[in-house]
C-alpha cells in the first residue's frame, strides 16, 4: 500500500440514526441491475415502516421499468457530504439500503394521489409528452440496512 495515501476513519450509525436519515432525506440514488449491467438513477423517496417508496415516471420504452423488472435486489443510497476548505476535514454520512423492489398495486391506499403528492416532490419529466408518462409507485422492502459517518 502506498504510505502517502490518506484515510479518514468512519463509524457506524445506530439504527435510530439510520432511520432518521432516511426519514429526513428526500432523495437518493436507486441502483438496479440486469444480469451484469447496472443502472442507477436519482429519485425522491418516502421512508415508512422498513420500506422505501419511490415514484417513477415511465414511458413505453422506459429503461427504468425494464431494469426494475430484472432486478432481484435493488440498492438505494442516501448521503450527504460537507465540503470544507481542507480536504482532510471533510465530513459526511451515507446510508445504504438493499432489498427486493416491487410495483405497488394501483388500488393500494398508498397510491392515493393526494398522499403521494404530500410524500414526494413533483415528478420530473425530461422531453416526454405528459400523456405518455405513466406514474408507478415502487416499494423497496429493506432487508439490509447500514449507515456510516465520519
Amino acid at each position: 500500500m502506498d504510505p502517502d495515501v490518506e484515510f479518514a476513519y468512519t463509524e457506524g450509525l445506530t439504527e435510530a440514526e439510520v432511520e432518521t436519515r432516511l426519514r429526513d432525506a428526500t432523495d437518493g440514488v436507486l441502483a438496479l441491475a440486469d444480469d451484469g449491467d447496472a443502472y442507477a438513477i436519482p429519485v425522491f423517496h418516502h421512508y415508512e415502516d422498513g420500506s422505501l417508496y419511490v415514484r417513477l415516471g415511465e414511458t413505453p420504452d422506459s429503461r427504468k421499468a425494464a431494469y426494475v423488472e430484472t432486478t432481484d435486489t435493488a440498492t438505494y443510497v442516501v448521503y450527504e457530504a460537507e465540503t470544507t476548505s481542507d480536504d482532510a476535514e471533510q465530513h459526511g454520512w451515507s446510508v445504504v439500503a438493499r432489498g427486493p423492489i416491487r410495483a405497488v398495486p394501483p388500488d393500494d391506499p398508498a397510491y392515493d394521489a393526494v398522499t403521494i403528492n404530500d410524500r414526494f416532490a413533483p415528478i420530473r419529466v425530461f422531453d416526454e409528452a405528459l400523456d405518455e408518462v405513466e406514474l408507478t409507485l415502487y416499494e423497496l422492502r429493506i432487508e439490509e440496512l447500514a449507515g456510516r459517518s465520519n
